[in-house]
């Protein structure tokens, strides 16, 4: 089971144009892949850990790994990592992910992107990294990432990571940045659906799409055609109802595939305190209620199945690392465990206590590789 780590990961990853001056590797490219993935799996944040993980683990390591001048010293996983090609090393993790998802044909992406909040470095003039992320909702994988440009926004982002993913017969969700006509065109080309937050980014069409579900609910929605959801979650003291009424486009024909109007309304009890909130969008899909609330609720599993398990498992908020594309290729080896470690099963803890236990069992971390 130990060697599964050459078989069914690294392999995807031969590929990767390899950066340095050939007489001066004395380290495989593919052991300084696979002992980084083995040490973030198992806890390590940091290149000197890294190195000292390998140390203590060298012996198996040696199992599937060549190594054939020991642990590699932490400056030198670091200038690796600065200096790999960010483009080829997310192709390498496409062709991973492509190889391990069964099927996506009906699943919520979610894309949404995560500040890595300490990542700044004033002294460079560099501010924090941002990077945008697709999440399957249900496979609970991150499909892929792309670092926004400091000079940039999501909305530049987003098209660039939509170009590079498989999202035939997905539900694609997004927040009101991504609630671009050109994002829109995306999407349907890609034979998928959306469903898209829209606030106040769109003045008028906010506007507009705000009027005519107050008008429809003061004439409680006669002679309209709509489709209507309600649900009711009860615990720790707290009850929560949302509603959603969808009603056929009638507005806006320029957006591609525009097929429906939603509203949410949210309310949440806390004994004798009542908030209401109310949130609009628009989507390709058909006018069902329920499909509608269930993909826009998934949507929101992104911020706690992904963003923060990175920061509070992770730890990846108190990340500094800056140098070259170290930052970005770093995130992708986050990810890349964090798939890892979702798709095994047997122990039932979260992601930390699974990072735990895979440093202090070998057996155990090799079923993670497994997958």
């Amino acid at each position: 089971m130990t060697e599964v780590l050459t078989i069914s990961l690294l392999e995807h990853f031969s590929d990767l144009e390899d950066p340095r001056v050939e007489r001066t590797k004395l380290h495989l490219l593919s052991d300084i892949l696979g002992l980084t993935i083995c040490a973030v799996i198992c806890g390590v944040d940091s290149w000197i850990d890294i190195k000292s993980y390998g140390n203590s683990k060298i012996d198996w390591l040696k199992i599937f790994l060549n190594l054939p001048n020991g642990i590699p010293s932490h400056a030198t996983i670091a200038r690796l990592f600065a200096r790999l090609n960010p483009k080829q090393l997310q192709t390498c993790f496409l062709s991973w992910i492509k190889a391990i998802t069964k099927t996506l044909e009906g699943e919520v992406i979610a894309i949404d992107g995560k500040t890595i909040r300490h990542s700044f470095d004033h002294a460079d003039g560099k501010g924090a990294i941002h990077m945008v992320s697709a999440w399957a909702t249900t496979n609970r994988l991150v499909l892929g990432q792309v670092k926004v440009d400091e000079k940039s926004n999501e909305i530049t982002a987003i098209p660039e990571l939509l170009r590079v993913l498989d999202l035939s017969g997905c539900i694609v969700t997004i927040d009101a940045m991504g609630c671009q006509k050109n994002i829109a065109q995306m999407i349907i080309d890609k034979e998928a659906t959306y469903t898209l937050a829209l606030k106040g980014n769109h003045g008028n069409l906010h506007e507009a799409v705000t009027e005519l579900f107050n008008h429809a609910q003061k004439i409680n929605f006669q002679d309209i055609e709509y489709s209507y959801h309600r649900t009711v979650n009860a615990g720790h003291g707290r009850i929560e109802v949302r509603q959603c009424w969808v009603i056929k486009e009638t507005i806006q024909r320029e957006w591609a595939g525009l097929k429906s109007l939603i509203m949410v309304e949210a309310e949440r009890r806390i004994h004798e305190k009542v908030s209401r909130e109310k949130r609009y969008y628009m989507s390709s899909l058909v006018s069902d209620a329920q499909q509608a609330l269930e993909s826009i609720r998934s949507h929101w599993g992104i911020e706690n199945s992904l963003h923060w398990v990175l920061a509070m498992a992770f730890r990846e908020d108190d990340s500094r690392i800056r140098e070259g594309h170290a930052d970005q290729n770093l995130a992708v080896v986050r990810h890349m465990a964090l798939n890892l470690i979702n798709q095994e099963k047997t122990a039932k803890v979260g992601a930390k206590g699974k990072r735990l236990k895979a440093a202090w069992d070998n057996n155990y971390l090799a079923k993670v590789l497994a997958h």
